[in-house]
Formats: structure tokens, sequence, C-alpha cells
């Protein structure tokens, strides 16, 4: 009974907390919570919070008895730079962002091998806001987006035996997403594309997991997350919302479907002694079936997006150091190649999903038997992409994207 007081005032900050992120790998999050993140998202085969349900369902049933509440301040940076074709550079206003988490598990009966267990997490996102800027030759632009992306897992996992588990989440999801583009010649319109006003949709899928123990030494992992299926997303737009050189959109419902990629991870543990442990994991996020190319649809027709992003893979290690019982330190890595390349940066202006190479810093130190407080420091250098001179839209175009967080996590066993 001592764990509702707690879960119901995490529950409600995390309702009332902005929930906009900017994610690392494609637009998700590295990591969910200070543990994942400072092990550079290497947890497939190595979970330690109860954030595991939304990393790997199985590990739920070897974290033990616990509840987890995180908040990170994330701190991106974006630039547009239209210098190359004679116009000028502006950075995207708000560069903080709170994002919150809660995770717990528990056996379902005094011992039981059987762990149920969930959370709400903050876990994708993207976004820019951009003042008008010159394009040069009289052209100006401005742009916003918000895409942010909650998920919920209830999860049910199962010690098989003292090497083998197992575990499955129901993924219940929801998402916002609003998007502006305009481009002006003087006060002249040239092309506009206004979906500000925020449409949103519920969504569905499933994780699994599980986690083998080869010997005392070496743990190997795997996790499953389906597509995220969501219901297509409704705008209601003027005439004039959506315009371009040579049509304009009617006005009615417009709808946009968005949703989220399937994706699989591998990853082993290492313990090297009793005080360290290295991790690994490699990671696939089917990007190219969600954001490869996306479409508007209503009753003027259909106004194609088309990111044009590619799948990516995820490379990421983790090391841990028990200085004593109390303390533990980590540091993590994580890389994954952007999923689109020059070519599409017109296509991205509004989605700049650059960053690729990630480290972090982190460490928990417990307070006593039942509470934890752990801490992460995230840095990801910037990374910038122009678009060919030969770009009809946008030639000489660079956009750049660079992220900071500090996140804690307030841990509480049972």
């Amino acid at each position: 009974m001592q764990i509702k007081t707690p879960l119901r005032a995490a529950l409600a900050a995390s309702l009332i907390l902005p929930s906009a992120a900017f994610a690392t790998n494609g637009y998700q999050l590295i990591g969910v919570g200070a543990y994942q993140m400072s092990l550079g998202g290497a947890v497939t085969a190595n979970p330690g919070s109860a954030m595991t349900a939304v990393a790997n369902p199985a590990g739920a049933a070897r974290v033990g008895s616990r509840a987890d509440f995180s908040m990170e301040a994330f701190m991106p940076r974006r630039d547009v730079n239209f210098a190359a074709a004679g116009g000028s550079s502006e950075t995207s206003a708000v560069d903080i962002y709170g994002v919150p988490a809660i995770g717990w598990t528990a056996p379902v009966s005094d011992g039981s091998n059987v762990y149920f267990g969930g959370g709400m997490y903050g876990t994708s996102g993207m976004g820019v806001d951009y003042a008008q800027v010159a394009m040069g030759h009289g052209m100006k632009w401005d742009g916003y987006s918000n895409i942010s992306f909650w998920q919920m897992a209830p999860t049910v996992a199962w010690n098989q035996n003292k090497d083998l588990s197992f575990g499955v989440s129901l993924d219940i999801d929801y998402q916002s997403a609003s998007f502006m583009q305009r481009v002006m010649n003087g006060s002249t319109p040239v092309s506009n594309f206004d979906l500000s006003r925020a449409a949103s949709s519920f969504g569905l899928g499933f994780s699994l997991g599980v986690l083998y123990d080869v010997n005392d030494r070496l743990t190997v992992g795997a996790s499953y997350k389906s597509k995220q299926q969501f219901d297509k997303m409704q705008y209601q737009l003027a005439a004039g919302d959506i315009t371009s050189s040579s049509h304009q959109w009617a006005a009615g419902t417009y709808t946009l479907a968005l949703d989220f990629p399937q994706q699989a991870a591998v990853g082993v543990k290492w313990r090297s002694t009793d005080a360290l442990t290295v991790s690994a994991d490699l990671k696939w996020i089917n990007w190219s079936d969600t954001m490869g190319k996306l479409a508007v649809n209503g009753p003027g027709g259909s106004f194609a997006m088309n990111p044009g992003w590619s799948d990516q893979t995820v490379y990421a290690v983790g090391v841990a150091y028990a200085v004593n019982p109390r303390v533990n330190l980590r540091a993590g890595y994580n890389y994954a190649k952007a999923p689109f390349g020059a070519n599409q940066v017109s296509h991205n202006l509004i989605l700049p999903a650059l960053t690729e190479t990630h480290y972090a810093l982190g460490m928990d130190y417990s307070l006593n038997n039942h509470w934890q407080l752990a801490l992460h420091y995230m840095y990801a250098p910037k990374v910038s992409l122009t678009a060919p001179m030969t770009d009809p839209q946008t030639p000489g175009a660079k956009i750049s994207l660079s992220e900071t967080s500090f996140g804690a996590n307030i841990g509480y066993r049972f």
C-alpha cells in the first residue's frame, strides 16, 4: 500500500508538465530515466530501473519490486541558415523542455515468479519554432513543428527458471502533432502549409522481451516493439491554409496518418568483475515505414510532406562501476547515422532529426535500503546538413542540431 501516494503524485505531475521532447535516435530518446540515459541506452540485457517496460519488458522480472520517478531537462539547439542563397540564419526559440516519466514493477503475490508493472513515459518528440528569416532574392521563410509522443506500457513478466525471463507489454500511445511552413515574397504569400492547430490521436501496439543468463557473468537479451498504429489525425483547415504557387487547397477536414515505427534490439551484459559491468546493444528502427512518406489528405486533394527518412541502426555501449554498496558510476555511448541526407534537407527544415553521436555520464546513490537518487548528463555534438545548390526549393539551405540533457530519477525499492 505504500506505493499509492508517490505514484499518485508522480502521475499528476506527468500530466501537467510539458510533454514535448526532442529525441535523439530519429525523434526517439536514447533512453528513459537517468539509468537508461547514463548507459547510452545499452539496457536490453541490463535492466536496472522500472523504466524497463519501454526497453525490454522481461526486465520487469529482474529489477525487483520498485518504483521510479524521473524528470529530464532536455535542451536542444536548432538552426536554419539560408546564407548560401543570399539569405540569413535563425536559431529556433524554446531551448528547454521537461520530460517526465514514471514506472513501477512488483510480484503479483508474495513469492511469485510473475511480475506486473508498467508506467507512463515521455519517449519521443521533435519540434522547432523559427521566426521569419530571409531566404535571399527577397524571399522570407518561417516554420514551426511540434510532435509529442507518450506511451503507457502495462507489463507482465515472469522468470521461467533461474536463468530465463520473459515479458510482454501492451503499448497504449498518445501523440499530438502540429506543423507550419510559410514562404513570402515581400508581403505576398508564395506557399503556405499551416497545420498549427494541433491534432492528436491514440495508438496501440505491443512489446516482447527475453533475458537469458548464459552464466554468472554473461546475460543476453532481445526485445521487439511492434509498429504503433494510430488513428488518423484530423485538422480543420480554412481556404489558404495550404497553398502553393499554382494551387490553393479547399477548406475542410484534412487527415494525416502518422504511426510510430516498429523496432528490434539485441544486447549483452558482461559482469567482468563484481564491481564492473559492460553492456552493449544493437537496435533497428524502421523509420522508412512511417517517415519515408507523409501526406495530408482532404477535400482539396493530397499535399505530400515526404520527409524521406531511412531506417536507423543504433549502436550503444554502457559501462557501470560500483564504487561501494551505495554508489554506482556509469558512462554511455550511443551512435546512429541521421535518418536522412543532404538531398532531403528541403523536406526536413522543420523536422531536423540530425544528431548522431551521444555521450552520457551518470550515477546513483542509495540513501538507505529503500530510497535511491540517480542523475545523468547527456551531450550530442552538433550535426549539420546542407542542401545541394541544385535543390529547386531551398538551394544551399543548412540545418543544424545539437542536444544536451540533465535528468534526475528518484527510485523506491520495496
